[in-house]
């Protein structure tokens, strides 16, 4: 019986508190260091050469010879 009383209390005060923070979904941006843009970098051209090879291996494109 007092077990029930406590919980409600407990989750009207926790609903209070939330509403009082108001909450929200928002972070501080932070801004890209160099290593973080030469990372950036580097997976864009990887991500472009996987994307000729295979585009080089598929039996659907033709090459020619210079």
């Amino acid at each position: 019986m007092v077990m029930m009383g406590l919980e409600r209390l407990m989750s009207s005060l926790k609903s209070k508190v939330m509403k009082n923070m108001k909450v929200k979904n928002s972070y501080d941006k932070i801004d890209k260091s160099e290593s973080m843009r030469v990372e950036i970098r580097s997976r864009k051209a990887r991500k472009l050469i996987q994307d000729t090879l295979r585009i080089a291996d598929s039996p659907k494109t033709r090459s020619y010879t210079l």
